[in-house]
């Protein structure tokens, strides 16, 4: 891991329902919002290079913490279909872990994520990418990184890509981003990071990626959560 630090903390200072969000268990006396197995496979899963075969044009270099599998997978769940927000800060801290593999070494990043559409940020209450970056920018600073987190993209009204094939997760995401009309470029010399929570076929990103391209401003690096167990790590 990078040093960053005090993710058991993170992990396990949440008082929540007695279902872990890891797996599901439902242990007596339960107090944190995952148990300590899960807490331990969490924090010691190594962030790494992915990229989705085959990979769509334009998708920059891709770092995940893990598989979407296993307590990964079950804590997404629970923190984006099931309410669970308090979870936003110790899975923004773990993504600061993605980030500070993906950059290698400390320096000035812009974070930029992924935006979600109206629709879907009321349906969870909120927009669930937003809050993580928050956290991963607040990790980040305190363990001394220069960070900005801008959002120089709007996005639009699309269908649910749960129900998409590979073919119809590209076709949307292709028209599913604008840049706003106003977009303060980037600082010199610091990497503009894309942040989402999940890879599986790479579209979005893609066309993340070209939406920025742009505006004057390709990304570097792109770093999530997790990425489909299809997707192989190198």
């Amino acid at each position: 891991m990078s040093g960053l630090g005090a993710l058991w903390a993170d992990l396990t200072d949440l008082v929540l329902p007695v279902e872990c969000a890891g797996c599901r268990e439902r242990r007596p006396g339960l107090r944190h919002g995952v148990c300590p197995e899960c807490a331990a496979a969490l924090g010691g899963l190594p962030p790494g290079a992915v990229r989705p075969t085959p990979a769509p044009p334009g998708l920059p270099p891709c770092f995940a913490l893990g598989p979407y599998a296993g307590p990964l997978r079950e804590a997404l769940l629970a923190y984006k279909d099931h309410g669970r927000h308090g979870l936003a800060r110790p899975l923004g801290a773990l993504l600061a872990e993605v980030v500070a593999a993906a950059v290698g070494g400390a320096r000035p990043v812009t974070l930029v994520p992924v935006p979600d559409t109206a629709a879907a940020a009321r349906a969870r209450y909120g927009d669930h990418l937003d809050r993580l970056t928050r956290h991963c920018a607040a990790r980040l600073r305190r363990a001394g990184w220069p960070v900005l987190v801008r959002r120089p993209l709007r996005a639009l009204p699309r269908p649910d890509s749960v129900t998409l094939d590979s073919a119809g997760r590209a076709a949307a995401a292709e028209s599913a981003f604008r840049a706003r009309s106003r977009v303060a470029p980037a600082p010199a010399g610091t990497a503009v990071v894309v942040l989402d929570d999940i890879l599986t076929t790479g579209a979005t990103l893609a066309a993340v990626a070209r939406a920025l391209t742009a505006t004057g401003q390709p990304p570097t690096v792109a770093a999530v959560l997790a990425a489909t167990e299809k997707r192989h790590r190198s």
